[in-house]
């Protein structure tokens, strides 16, 4: 059994979800964060990128860290290589958001024993997109 949220589990999450934080979020339209995160826009979330590189993405504008957010976030979806999850996860600790949705591909444990002993709802190493897609 996984110990992450079951696709339906993941269903509910996305239809009461309006906000999502990208972590990562690229201004290049070839990068998947961009392609990921227009999607979501096209489907109607509000997308807010979070990366200190970039000023604007998706007619969005970008702020360096998640602290920085001034609404209540949904969800914060991530796009940084495993190294870097434990980061992100303490910096999430200090907003109000529950869901901690890290891309395909993507997996830490202590990020995810952090995030589980705070009583957050986590999932790695699956795309949002296609959770989206799948449960429609």
């Amino acid at each position: 059994m996984s110990k992450y949220p079951s696709r339906e589990e993941i269903g509910k999450i996305l239809k009461s979800s309006k906000v999502i934080a990208v972590v990562g979020l690229s201004g290049d339209p070839s990068k998947t964060s961009y392609m990921v995160s227009k999607a979501m826009q096209d489907a109607g979330y509000k997308i807010i990128p979070v990366n200190p590189t970039v000023d604007t993405v998706l007619g969005e504008k970008a702020v360096a860290s998640l602290t920085e957010i001034n609404e209540k976030v949904d969800i914060v979806n991530v796009f940084r290589r495993p190294e870097h999850l434990l980061p992100v996860a303490q910096e999430f600790l200090k907003i109000d958001c529950d869901v901690f949705f890290a891309q395909l591909g993507i997996e830490n444990e202590e990020a995810y024993q952090l995030l589980k002993e705070n009583g957050k709802t986590v999932i790695m190493d699956r795309c949002i997109k296609v959770e989206h897609a799948m449960t429609r």
